[in-house]
C-alpha cells in the first residue's frame, strides 16, 4: 500500500489495520492530553485557594462574577480533559477503540476550548485587579488573539496546506 503520489519513493499513509490505526492514534491523544491536564490543573488549583485569600474580601462584585465563571469554567475544562482516560478505562476490552478515539479526540478539543475560556478569564481577572486600567480588555484580546492563533489556526492552516486531496 506504497503511494508515491508526486514523489520520487515518497510515500504517503501507513500501513497499519484499522485497530493499529486506533491504538496509534489514542498513544498519541493520550500524550496531548497529559500535557493540557496539567495546565488546567494547575490553573484549577490556583483558582480554587483565591477564594481562601484576605483579597478575595475587597473584589468588587464584577470581579467576583468573573472569578465565579472562572472556576465554573475551569472545573468543565478539567472534566473534558480528564475524560478520555475515564472512556478508556470503561471501555478497554470491549472492542471500540476506533470509537473511542473519536469521542476522546472531541473531548479534547472541548477540553482545549474551555481551557482557553478559563485562561481567558483568568487573565481578565488578574489584569483587572492588579491594573484597574481601561486597557485591560485590548491586552486580554491581544492574548486571546495569540491563542487563537497557535491553537487553532496555524494547526488548521497546516493541516489545509499540508494535507493530500
Amino acid at each position: 500500500m506504497s503511494d508515491t503520489a508526486g514523489g520520487a519513493g515518497r510515500r504517503r499513509g501507513r500501513d497499519e489495520t484499522e485497530e493499529e490505526r486506533a491504538d496509534r492514534m489514542w498513544q498519541e491523544l493520550i500524550q496531548e492530553v497529559r500535557v493540557a491536564q496539567m495546565g488546567v490543573q494547575i490553573l484549577f488549583g490556583f483558582l480554587l485557594t483565591v477564594v481562601f485569600t484576605p483579597k478575595y474580601d475587597d473584589l468588587a462584585d464584577t470581579d467576583r462574577v468573573i472569578y465565579i465563571v472562572t472556576v465554573v469554567l475551569g472545573a468543565c475544562a478539567t472534566g473534558a480533559l480528564i475524560g478520555p482516560v475515564s472512556l478508556h478505562r470503561l471501555v478497554s476490552g470491549r472492542r471500540v477503540k476506533p470509537q473511542a478515539v473519536q469521542v476522546a479526540s472531541r473531548l479534547t478539543l472541548l477540553g482545549l476550548v474551555l481551557l482557553l475560556a478559563t485562561t481567558t478569564a483568568s487573565l481578565l481577572l488578574i489584569l483587572r485587579v492588579a491594573t484597574h486600567d481601561g486597557f485591560v480588555p485590548f491586552l486580554v484580546a491581544a492574548v486571546v488573539g495569540w491563542y487563537l492563533l497557535c491553537w487553532f489556526a496555524l494547526p488548521l492552516w497546516t493541516r489545509h496546506r499540508h494535507t493530500s486531496r
